[in-house]
């Protein structure tokens, strides 16, 4: 099949969970034969995998044909001006499918129906809710989302309560396929002991992009109330939150045992994962978090915000605390860190998660090769 792509901002990159869908998908597409092309938006990324700019104009990456859009760097214009020029140029290719990612990008789906095109859309999440976005860009997303459930021939959800979402807002039936996850490789703590003096198990991982809806400032809160010689690590950068960005870069800055990282990719990113002794994403939304199925795919304990997105996928592999409660995350790190320390099987139960078994479970259910299929399945 002929399949384009279009919604994300770049590959190949890691600036957010899409990114990394998209990647995904497209990759294991063309290595079954399928021809996909890719609409990045402008912008600047130097990608770890390629050491070139991602934003040039029209490369092949990996077999797939990336076309680079021109956009405005105004981000209340970005999206809406990259989405109508993709959508565009893929309404005039010959393609079987043409695939949105977000639902930003949907907005532009009538456009491709248009021009008599298939389309499936992908919800990662329901972006309008993120605090990040002021009014005009909330009301644009949830005419995204209004576009795909009225006119996508197919929409994908990643999770069951966002399928339940659509259902009861607008009748509208949807496919449930979620992210998925390979199995990584262990890496040795060489070079975050040379950049950042981490020597493995003495530290806290928090990696995502550093947005309010991750709610990296509730963790920093509950930390800083903990006395404990394992370091906070803060991995990650904005995404159209610089104000928030300074408010964490402040707040990290009363204690000394926090240190930010800014983005990591590539063996740095493996070292921090395969060398924590406990990771933590403690956010308020979440579509499917991607960086969760990482730390799990890599068999580390982990602690959870209770939202129904993140106890999904942990199932009963992970300790949750309340959402938004820093008391809760507080006491939660306290009696987690203590039952490490001592190898006890605690009121937390943290022990009773083995990395072998934790790694198992994600990687069972959560096969990329498997999606990928399931997802051909759907355009054909």
């Amino acid at each position: 099949m002929r399949i384009a792509m279009l919604g994300h901002k770049r590959i190949p990159s890691r600036e957010g969970g899409v990114e990394i869908v998209v990647e995904e998908l497209a990759s294991r597409m063309t290595s079954k034969g399928h021809d996909v092309t890719v609409y990045n938006r402008k912008g600047h990324h130097v990608s770890d995998k390629t050491k070139k700019d991602v934003g040039q104009k029209k490369y092949d990456y990996e077999g797939i044909h990336i076309i680079t859009v021109p956009t405005f760097e105004k981000k209340s214009l970005n999206a809406i001006v990259y989405a109508f020029l993709a959508t565009w140029h893929a309404a005039f290719g010959n393609y079987d499918v043409i695939h949105y990612h977000a639902e930003g990008s949907c907005a532009m789906l009538p456009v491709a129906k248009l021009f008599g095109k298939r389309t499936v859309a992908t919800i990662h999440g329901l972006d309008w809710q993120r605090a990040k976005w002021g009014g005009f860009a909330t009301k644009f997303l949830r005419f995204g989302e209004k576009m795909a459930a009225k006119y996508a021939d197919e929409v994908i959800v990643l999770s069951r309560g966002v399928q339940q979402y659509f259902m009861e807002t607008y009748g509208r039936g949807t496919k449930y396929i979620p992210n998925g996850i390979t199995k990584p490789e262990m890496r040795s703590a060489n070079l975050i002991t040379e950049k950042y003096g981490l020597c493995g198990q003495d530290y806290i991982l928090f990696l995502a992009r550093l947005v309010p809806e991750k709610g990296v400032h509730y963790l920093i809160e509950a930390y800083r109330e903990l006395e404990t010689d394992k370091k906070l690590v803060i991995a990650g950068g904005s995404s159209h939150s610089d104000e928030y960005m300074k408010q964490i870069e402040e707040m990290a800055g009363t204690d000394s045992r926090i240190m930010m990282t800014g983005f990591v990719e590539g063996r740095e990113l493996e070292e921090l994962y395969s060398n924590c002794a406990l990771y933590v994403l403690p956010s308020d939304i979440e579509g499917m978090p991607i960086s969760l199925l990482e730390a799990m795919s890599y068999g580390r304990k982990c602690l959870v915000s209770n939202i129904a997105e993140n106890m999904e996928v942990v199932e009963d592999m992970a300790v949750g605390f309340r959402k938004s409660d820093v008391a809760d995350l507080s006491e939660k790190l306290r009696l987690i860190l203590e039952e490490i320390e001592q190898n006890v099987d605690g009121e937390t139960g943290i022990n009773r998660y083995r990395d072998e078994d934790i790694q198992n479970f994600v990687l069972a259910r959560y096969d990329w090769d498997a999606i990928v299929e399931r997802t051909l399945q759907l355009y054909e």
